[in-house]
């Protein structure tokens, strides 16, 4: 099958790079220029759907000819955000917060045609309870895994796993951090089909 249109990720995410390929399209990807800060009072999936948004147009200019993709994940216990911990201390402040308890991940994808510029959105919400987690396993996971670099310290898509007792979303990719299901029905309505 020919794919007729420029297919652009914005994004360098690892994550979301391996997500996107599971979908058989040729694909770029560029960084996005976008300050990530949550504005005041915004509630964590406003601020992934807005982040995603503005990741999607932060690329525009260079890629005027592409659908650009643009998703972004806030996860939270209660009130509190709970952003990429950056080192073994918060991660592990993290995971003792979500000990037994349940986190919202919100994830938001957007999808922009260049040409015209229409903008598809969506967010979807991943509901995840934790197992009870004592010291010892919770430096056993980091040790293994480091996941310094995913939202609340959970890699879902590798050890992480093991960290869960259950999750309800309608679209388990979301928790990774780009949602599959969501993006496909935005390229079909987009001219572009995976299958």
């Amino acid at each position: 099958m020919d794919q007729p249109r420029r297919l652009l990720l914005a994004s360098t995410s690892k994550y979301r790079k391996a997500l996107l390929e599971r979908l058989g399209l040729a694909f770029e990807m560029a960084s996005p220029a976008v300050d990530e800060q949550a504005l005041a009072g915004e509630a964590p999936a406003d601020t992934a759907l807005r982040l995603a948004v503005l990741k999607a147009r932060s690329v525009q200019d260079r890629f005027q000819d592409a659908l650009i993709i643009g998703s972004d994940q806030v996860a939270a216990l209660g009130a509190e955000r709970l952003d990429k911990p950056g080192s073994h201390d918060n991660a592990v402040r993290q995971l003792r917060a979500l000990s037994g308890r349940t986190a919202a991940f919100h994830t938001a994808v957007a999808l922009l045609d260049a040409r015209n510029g229409r903008m598809q959105s969506q967010v979807v919400e991943c509901r995840v309870t934790f197992r009870t987690l004592d010291d010892a396993r919770i430096q056993a996971y980091l040790h293994r895994e480091q996941p310094y670099d995913c939202a609340a310290s959970a890699k879902a898509e590798g050890l992480g796993i093991a960290l869960i007792a259950r999750m309800q979303t309608d679209d388990p990719t979301s928790l990774i951090g780009l949602p599959l299901i969501a993006l496909s029905a935005m390229l079909e309505n987009a001219g572009l089909a995976a299958v």
